[in-house]
């Protein structure tokens, strides 16, 4: 599989989860705002961070799915480990843009695609 085809991939299976799969729902979730109108009860006043790891965690899978394929499935615990901390970070980031305002959507975008650079880096040293 060409590297360059896995960048595409990547960049393209970003824009899939992190516009076409979260909305209109998720986009809502993991805002601290919707849970505080919505669901006032404090049982529920950190569950915007559930629906943040859950995003994180699928855009993590989505972006790192090329990888996978070109390794066959056959990924070792380094893998995993890139895994968790492209998740940890995407939620992080995707919080500081949808509750903590410090950053805007373009700051957000750019951000993420730092992230699908940095891991695609690693892994073509790695794999190819």
């Amino acid at each position: 599989m060409s590297i360059w085809f896995i960048l595409a991939a990547m960049i393209f299976l970003h824009i899939i989860d992190d516009y076409v799969l979260q909305a209109p729902c998720l986009c809502d979730l993991k805002q601290r705002g919707f849970w505080e109108k919505n669901a006032p009860h404090k049982k529920y006043k950190n569950d915007y961070l559930c629906a943040l790891l859950m995003h994180g965690l699928s855009w993590s899978f989505m972006i790192m799915l090329p990888i996978a394929i070109a390794l066959k499935f056959n990924v070792n615990i380094n893998f995993f480990l890139m895994f968790i901390i492209n998740a940890v970070f995407h939620a992080g980031i995707d919080d500081l843009k949808a509750n903590k305002f410090r950053i805007n959507l373009w700051q957000d975008q750019l951000t993420h695609i730092g992230q699908i650079v940095v891991t695609f880096v690693l892994y073509i040293l790695e794999v190819f």
